[in-house]
């Protein structure tokens, strides 16, 4: 908690007039009590109606002051701690940038969303209770206990029986608050995991009938976070009333030994009437602690739950900062393996090939084969566990992820837009393109017929996700998006399997002329994709089945043999 309270280090000159503001506050109330005492013994007793003009008229100016106080406090605190809350979701969010995709897998995407939403939303609250509270308690406890004791010592005896109990009952909150927090925060994230799933997959729930399976796994993800929720209210609300209780009785006791004292001719009614507010005083902040008991713990859990985030180590970081431009347009893995953290198996083993610029590498294999897992090294969103791998002549370890980034144009498997309009979505490739090369791009991956017969053009709005959109134009939208880019290296991750073939050789007729300069990798499941490639990579269980030519391999491959064999005629093939 409180390596998150540091970010409030840009704030300090706000918080210290916060605090001002709550001093000045406290003081005031510490006040009004005392001059209600002196209205009462030497006004109304005596009948100085001057007297008590002049002093209620102060007071009502003392009571101004400590509501414009107040107001000011939490006005002050809420822009503090509003800020506060922005300041730590920037610094998650870019954080979070510079994680692998290894390090998304580790912590998973809805408990990020909670930790970015409700976790930081606890540390507000709980900064504005704190700004509020922390200096304006320990005032009002001390300076309403030195004004008790001032107006009679032997009835403070009182409250010295009473601090025990509270005392001993807030730690009691605190010890069975704590582990509960915890559990809740949890249970957040797990709702929030059901909850994206079905939203997310709602055609697949659909599609399979699977509504009241799908119900009732959210049930049981809200039911466990109500019973823990209604258990951590069970304990708040049992704090409340247990307090006021204690408070109660010991204002029953202040009156009851107060009225003797009275009578002994040892305290006036009014310096009674003044320790009954001064013991209110000290009590309602030791109830403000309380509940900054309460919230703090729930804070402290969401505290550790963003450090864990802040602190966490990116997988791999830049080691170097050489510009890929040694052999522009040219890729080579050498000796590439990589392993999934955990798994038992190598994902891939002993990848080698070198292509350069103007070819075109297909890659084919069955499913699992560890095709996407293969074009997923080359912009490095996973670390290859041993080998080397190169782009335009340069091992990507030495150079900084921008850098290799820049020089790729990358199609990923599952077509993803943004919303927007549909030129935003295009000019996400390379931020200055102008409307020509906008358009020349979606020209060349077949978009430009469908994107014109829409109401707007380039200017139609994409809803979230592309919904408004079929597979392929989804598909062709996204091809456009690398193509504006014109990177030195293109990587198509079975970007055609929603096209037709007509639209398919179409566009790769187009790709081959706007490419020439350009290495092409090619991840397909259909032969008639690769077929014209300059090479094709066989991958059999995350190993090199073979490499070659088209012609070759159908020759001397048995694996791309069975793969022809399975998708082409006896004609086709001949």
């Amino acid at each position: 908690m409180l390596k998150i309270l540091k970010n409030l280090s840009a704030y300090k000159w706000l918080v210290a007039v916060i605090f001002g503001l709550v001093f000045l506050q406290s003081m005031s109330e510490l006040y009004l009590p005392t001059l209600m005492a002196d209205i009462i013994d030497h006004g109304v007793v005596v009948g100085d109606i001057p007297y008590i003009w002049k002093i209620g008229g102060l007071m009502l100016g003392v009571s101004a002051l400590s509501a414009i106080a107040s107001v000011s406090v939490s006005y002050f605190s809420s822009k503090t701690a509003m800020g506060l809350g922005r300041d730590i979701r920037r610094k998650v969010f870019t954080h979070v940038e510079s994680f692998s995709q290894q390090d998304f897998d580790k912590i998973g995407t809805a408990s990020l969303i909670t930790r970015t939403t409700n976790d930081i939303t606890q540390i507000q609250q709980v900064v504005i209770m704190i700004l509020r509270m922390v200096l304006s308690a320990p005032i009002m406890f001390i300076g309403g206990l030195i004004m008790a004791l001032s107006k009679d010592v032997k009835l403070s005896l009182v409250i010295v029986a009473a601090m025990p109990v509270l005392v001993a009952l807030i730690f009691f909150v605190f010890r069975k608050g704590m582990p509960l927090f915890k559990a809740v925060q949890k249970r957040i994230d797990r709702l929030n995991l059901v909850l994206r799933e079905n939203l997310t997959g709602i055609r697949v729930v659909r599609a399979f009938n699977r509504e009241e399976e799908e119900q009732k796994r959210l049930r049981e993800a809200n039911e466990n976070l109500r019973v823990v929720s209604i258990n951590v209210n069970r304990v708040m609300a049992f704090l409340m009333p247990v307090m006021m209780l204690i408070m109660n009785l010991t204002v029953v006791g202040i009156i009851w030994f107060g009225g003797i004292r009275i009578d002994n001719g040892s305290m006036q009614i009014g310096d009674l009437m003044a320790y009954i507010q001064y013991v209110m005083l000290i009590m309602s902040s030791l109830v403000m602690a309380s509940v900054m008991f309460i919230m703090i713990p729930r804070a402290a859990v969401s505290a550790n739950r963003i450090n864990e985030v802040l602190e966490m180590q990116p997988t791999f970081l830049d080691e170097g900062t050489d510009k890929a431009d040694k052999e522009p347009g040219s890729l080579e893995f050498e000796h590439v393996s990589f392993g999934y953290p955990g798994a038992e198996e190598l994902a891939l083993e002993d990848i080698n090939f070198k292509t350069k610029a103007g070819e075109v590498t297909a890659i084919i294999g069955g499913t699992g084969a560890g095709k996407t897992t293969l074009v997923n090294l080359i912009p490095r969103f996973y670390e290859a566990t041993s080998g080397t791998i190169r782009i335009n002549g340069v091992d990507i370890r030495k150079s900084s992820q921008e850098e290799i980034r820049s020089k790729i144009g990358f199609v990923p498997q599952k077509s993803l837009l943004f919303s927007g309009t549909i030129a935003e979505n295009i000019r996400y490739g390379k931020p200055d393109a102008t409307s020509n090369e906008i358009e020349y791009a979606a020209e060349v991956a077949q978009a430009k017929d469908f994107v014109e017969r829409m109401p707007d053009g380039f200017d139609s709005v994409i809803s979230q996700g592309g919904s408004n959109l079929s597979g392929g134009q989804k598909q062709r939208l996204s091809i456009a998006r690398a193509l504006v880019r014109k990177p030195d290296i293109y990587v198509f991750d079975d970007s055609f399997s929603a096209l037709d073939y007509k639209t398919d050789a179409r566009l790769r007729a187009a790709l081959h002329e706007e490419t020439e300069e350009a290495t092409v990798v090619i991840v397909a499941q259909r032969v008639s994709s690769v077929m014209d490639a300059d090479r094709i990579i066989v991958l059999d269980h995350g190993k090199m089945a073979g490499i070659g030519t088209h012609e070759e391999l159908l020759e001397t491959n048995a694996v791309y043999q069975e793969i022809v064999e399975s998708q082409l005629s006896e004609e086709d093939i001949a």
